[in-house]
């Protein structure tokens, strides 16, 4: 007998506008035998048929929705079709060849795959599942993602697992890591080797990607286009890049032309890659990087009287949860502010949030609140999200994350 789950009435407002998740406390009953990941039928409380999905009743997202169509059979034809839509989705949209070796192919809710991340970095695949009812099929995903990709004239020779978040352990999962493919072209060794450095190029700065011990899958690829924007602006510019992980927004100025650029974090690790990096693109004499807890550092920037005509901010999520926001709010108005304060009048300010908790308005607002608190006028010149092969998904909140803004920092004579 087919596992059916009935909303209560009234319930299911976020699947009925579009979105992919159904919550522990919107269903009324679960009728047939299953085990935990099992595909699963949905009906609203009036018995008409709502798609079909996978349940898991270790999370408090109970189905993620799979397909729509009741009728639609859950195998490898479907999960075929899920995976070309994908990918020709990502051709279409990145234009060139280039940014389709490093993107991201497939990318959860929003490619409607729930629970599942695919990156790509030249002939290697990263693959994040955290979701049980994916747990299952991640595998004859990603053979056909390889297949779909290889009449492109694609290679991919190393397929690695980084499914090593918390999140696994809501679903009941224990954290993975590893390669889960590798075709003939290196040995066992060789692949494990590579996965360690593998040479990626994204707006024209190269970069040496850890997929093994990098942070997610190795390289924040959701940032590809507002690094590239940050270049126009930074030609004979002294600038500042605060949480610079890899040095991203750092290189991208350098190869933009600025005359000096110093970038922070608070990991030996990432600034030791780079380091790396700078020297990988000869920009070692004007892209510099120390050491640093940039809430700290700013401060003390500011009171040793340095000042910058571009201060880039891009630190990690301050919150993760709708109940921490009130905090994260705070957080983001105290690191805007030090950053404003750090930027020459006429200069440049770029500042973004990875929360999708930290709503667009929210976020808006702190800048706000920040701008005035630190007696700064902003002049927007731009605002951005995530680039394109991250796409947002109306209605599914979580896959629209990533807000980016540029402003001048205007004065009047």
């Amino acid at each position: 007998m087919a596992t059916t789950v009935t909303l209560k009435k009234g319930e299911g407002r976020t699947i009925k506008s579009g979105g992919a998740w159904i919550f522990d406390n919107e269903i009324d009953t679960i009728k047939g035998t299953f085990k935990n990941g099992a595909i699963c039928q949905v009906e609203d409380f009036d018995g008409y048929k709502m798609g079909t999905g996978y349940i898991n009743q270790n999370s408090k997202i109970r189905v993620r929705m799979l397909t729509r169509d009741p009728k639609q059979e859950i195998d490898s034809e479907f999960f075929r079709m899920r995976v070309q839509n994908a990918w020709d989705y990502r051709k279409n949209v990145m234009k060139k060849k280039a940014d389709l070796k490093c993107a991201r192919i497939i990318f959860g809710e929003a490619d409607f795959l729930p629970g599942l991340t695919i990156d790509r970095y030249e002939d290697v695949l990263v693959v994040e599942c955290l979701a049980l009812g994916m747990e299952q099929f991640k595998k004859d995903i990603v053979l056909l993602l390889i297949d779909c990709m290889k009449k492109d004239g694609e290679t991919i020779n190393i397929v690695y697992e980084r499914s090593d978040a918390r999140e696994r352990e809501k679903e009941g999962l224990k954290k993975v890591k590893g390669i889960l493919y590798k075709n003939d072209y290196y040995t066992e060794a060789e692949a494990k080797e590579h996965v360690r450095s593998v040479q990626i190029n994204e707006n024209g700065v190269k970069y040496t990607v850890d997929v093994e011990n990098g942070q997610k899958t190795g390289f924040f690829l959701d940032q590809k286009y507002n690094r590239l924007a940050m270049q126009k602006i930074c030609e004979n510019k002294r600038v500042l890049d605060c949480f610079t992980h890899m040095g991203t927004f750092a290189l991208n100025a350098g190869l933009g032309g600025a005359r000096e650029v110093e970038g922070l974090d608070i990991s030996e690790y990432a600034i030791e890659q780079a380091k790396a990096n700078a020297k990988l693109n000869n920009l070692e004499d004007t892209v510099g990087f120390r050491v640093a807890n940039v809430l700290d550092e700013l401060p003390k920037l500011y009171e040793a009287g340095e000042r910058y005509d571009v201060v880039i901010l891009d630190p990690p999520a301050f919150t993760k949860s709708r109940q921490a926001t009130k905090n994260a709010i705070k957080g983001y108005r105290e690191i805007n502010m030090k950053g404003l304060k750090l930027v020459k009048d006429g200069g440049y300010f770029a500042t973004c949030s990875c929360s999708h908790f930290m709503t667009q308005e929210l976020f808006t607002k702190t800048i706000k609140e920040a701008a005035k608190a630190t007696h700064k006028r902003l002049r927007q010149i731009e605002f951005r999200t995530q680039a394109m092969d991250h796409p947002i998904l109306w209605a599914a909140d979580e896959s629209y994350y990533l807000k980016f803004y540029i402003f001048q920092v205007v004065w009047e004579k």
